[in-house]
């Protein structure tokens, strides 16, 4: 006796589509679980870790704050530019101020923890400019690639002038003076001689707002008391609005 496969009795379509919906149901109740685990379980490591002493559960060890390299750049600079501040390994948080509309906490995770090396700044403390060492080496990955573009795209949107430097190829002292503050030339320095001398806060420049009053740094708990848990961005209020808007 021949079985026809092909034929399906009328009867049996509505079970196989009962049976159909009842598998996608589970499945999605199965992922379900998965995720919810997920999420308790990242609480839960988080409590465990909340009750882990601070210096117990990670023993900590002095280490130098500067690299070979990063000492031979930081003489360099020092030589070329005595009268100004050289500071090294400087997070952006600590010299750039952002909205807070969105999460502070990620932009902090994207690029705010990120130091600079080495930040030049004037008698006001002002950052000049800032110079990063580049290893020989490109970034070894895509995720660091991107990383730095998006350290790049960020101090130049806040005007702030970046200097690369090959560790194997460092400019002599007297060129980068030239690089990070070049002299001015005769022309120059005659337009500056024949204007008036100005008076008061706005004499000094960049430094100062509109007001007259220095521009403060962000104080080192200034995300304290604002949002600190990750929160995905609202796309909406995350798109480059108008000028004016």
């Amino acid at each position: 006796m021949g079985i026809d496969f092909l034929r399906v009795e009328p009867l049996t379509t509505p079970l196989l589509l009962l049976l159909l919906a009842l598998a996608v149901v589970a499945l999605a109740l199965a992922a379900g679980g998965l995720w919810f685990r997920s999420r308790s379980g990242g609480r839960a490591d988080h409590r465990k870790a909340d009750h882990v002493d601070t210096v117990t559960g990670w023993t900590p060890q002095a280490t130098r704050v500067l690299s070979s390299a990063e000492r031979d750049a930081f003489d360099i600079l020092r030589n070329a530019l005595p009268a100004h501040t050289i500071l090294a390994q400087v997070p952006l948080a600590r010299f750039i101020k952002v909205p807070t509309r969105n999460s502070y906490a990620e932009w902090l995770r994207r690029v705010g923890h990120q130091c600079a090396d080495f930040v030049v700044c004037d008698r006001h403390a002002q950052v000049v400019a800032v110079v990063e060492l580049q290893p020989e080496a490109p970034p070894a990955s895509e995720r660091a690639a991107r990383r730095q573009r998006r350290f790049q795209r960020v101090l130049k949107a806040a005007g702030i002038t970046v200097h690369f430097w090959k560790e194997n190829a460092m400019p002599s002292v007297h060129a980068a003076r030239e690089a990070i503050v070049p002299s001015p030339t005769l022309d120059e320095a005659e337009q500056t001689n024949a204007m008036p001398m100005r008076v008061g806060p706005a004499a000094a420049g960049a430094p100062f707002e509109e007001s007259g009053v220095l521009r403060e740094p962000p104080p080192s708990t200034w995300f304290d008391d604002l949002e600190t848990e990750a929160a995905p961005l609202d796309t909406a209020a995350a798109r480059p609005r108008a000028p004016g808007v």
